[in-house]
């Protein structure tokens, strides 16, 4: 059951340590991902083979499905899973289509005009896990925003399961975003392969995705290694919940334990006004568990998080502040005031009806979220993570007389002349 710690006897250090997690700090990971990289760049699509039998335990005629394969598998899956996913299509459509939004045209001073235009990104590519969880709304969370943003190129890398091929709700999909092959390429290798390119997989210029932590790893050194992007760093899955005496204790249990089922190395923080209420919620996690199907795994990241008693909600603010947890949920009648003190946060869920599970699937935002404290800096996938936006300035015969001296002193100041002269040569001919 979670552990037990009492927010005001934790040192600044102790909770540094608490709020610490999917770290490396061997470079185990590091050393074994930067060893994939390393063959997936040299040898491309003959060690991609080799990791699939190694890795997935599969052995691959090719590397990807087309079309025919899609069709085929997204037939297999039941009309009414169909249509639950056409319903978390459109309602992930309806949120992201109010995202690309064209700016105004600014004069900033008489005859200088600035604006911005909105580009998409031309070549990205979507990691969408495998592994122990099949995860079709990962595909539609990052393929959505694609399509939205116009990106030319969408290249699609999933791991292959035991038969060779995809299921049929990662296949039905594809066919609603169009998107015509997929590569059955999982782990850090799928993220070597779109950043270096291989004999069947294209070069993609940024790389989208959430997994364990070879993945994230991936990301982050692809990203440092060559001038491919990425959205975040977005490892192993993770939740705090806020709670106070109007909590239900079987709804945080059950928001807990949705996040504790992803996987061992996931984490499930409950942030409580009391013991009760921590001992209430262990009391539900010991009932609901019994019932789960990945109740092992569930069971280890449960065992790997923990629960934190505070004085008042200002205090639960305070610490998930620190922490800068995925998904933050507010079990609470009081979460309309608390909103406003929230700065570190993925996303957030209000209220004892808003589960994190309707923000995964179907509520509409996105479920693609910064872990392991980065949502410090980084924000969820969005519309803006697939275009750039490059700037524009025009400056007619007016500007250039307005803005011209200040241009030239401020070259001068700064010991570039040619700077001065490009702005000086031109008045002089108008």
């Amino acid at each position: 059951m979670l552990k037990k710690y009492d927010y005001q006897s934790l040192k600044e250090e102790e909770r540094q340590q608490l709020v610490a997690r999917n770290t490396d700090p061997n470079n185990a990971i590091q050393d074994v991902v930067q060893d994939i990289i390393q063959q997936v760049r040299i040898q491309g699509d003959t060690v991609l083979l080799e990791y699939a039998e190694k890795f997935d335990k599969v052995q691959l005629d090719k590397l990807f499905l087309d079309a025919d394969d899609i069709d085929d598998l997204a037939a297999t899956i039941q009309r009414d899973q169909q249509r639950a996913l056409e319903i978390a299509f459109q309602n992930i459509h309806r949120f992201h289509s109010t995202q690309l939004k064209r700016e105004r045209t600014v004069e900033t001073m008489p005859g200088v005009k600035c604006w911005r235009e909105i580009r998409p990104i031309e070549k990205v590519g979507l990691y969408i896990p495998g592994g122990s969880a099949v995860l079709p709304s990962t595909l539609l969370m990052l393929g959505i925003p694609a399509r939205i943003a116009g990106c030319k190129e969408i290249v699609v890398c999933s791991p292959p399961q035991s038969n060779g091929k995809i299921n049929g709700f990662v296949a039905y999909c594809l066919k609603l975003l169009n998107i015509k092959r997929i590569y059955l390429v999982g782990g850090a290798q799928a993220v070597a392969a779109m950043a270096f390119g291989t004999q069947s997989i294209p070069k993609v210029d940024k790389i989208f995705g959430p997994g364990n932590q070879f993945v994230t790893k991936a990301k982050s050194i692809i990203q440092g290694l060559t001038n491919v992007s990425i959205d975040m760093p977005a490892g192993p899955s993770e939740v705090l919940v806020i709670a106070d005496e109007s909590a239900n204790p079987a709804f945080v249990a059950a928001d807990l334990l949705a996040q504790a089922e992803h996987g061992a190395d996931s984490q499930a923080v409950l942030v409580a006004t009391s013991t009760a209420i921590v001992d209430a919620v262990n009391t539900q996690l010991e009932t609901q568990l019994t019932v789960l199907p990945r109740k092992e795994l569930a069971s280890r990241a449960i065992e790997n998080s923990y629960a934190v008693t505070v004085g008042n909600l200002q205090e639960a603010i305070q610490f998930s502040n620190e922490y800068a947890p995925e998904h933050l949920i507010l079990e609470t009648d009081q979460w309309e005031s608390l909103t406003r003190h929230i700065s570190n946060a993925g996303s957030v869920f209000l209220g004892h009806l808003t589960p994190e599970s309707a923000g995964d699937y179907a509520s509409g935002t996105n479920h693609t979220l910064p872990t392991s404290g980065y949502a410090r800096s980084y924000s969820g996938v969005s519309v803006d993570s697939f275009v750039k936006k490059i700037t524009f300035q025009h400056i007619n015969e007016t500007g250039l007389q307005q803005i011209g001296s200040t241009v030239e002193i401020l070259a001068e100041l700064e010991g570039l002349q040619a700077h001065k002269n490009a702005v000086s040569i031109r008045n002089e001919q108008v």
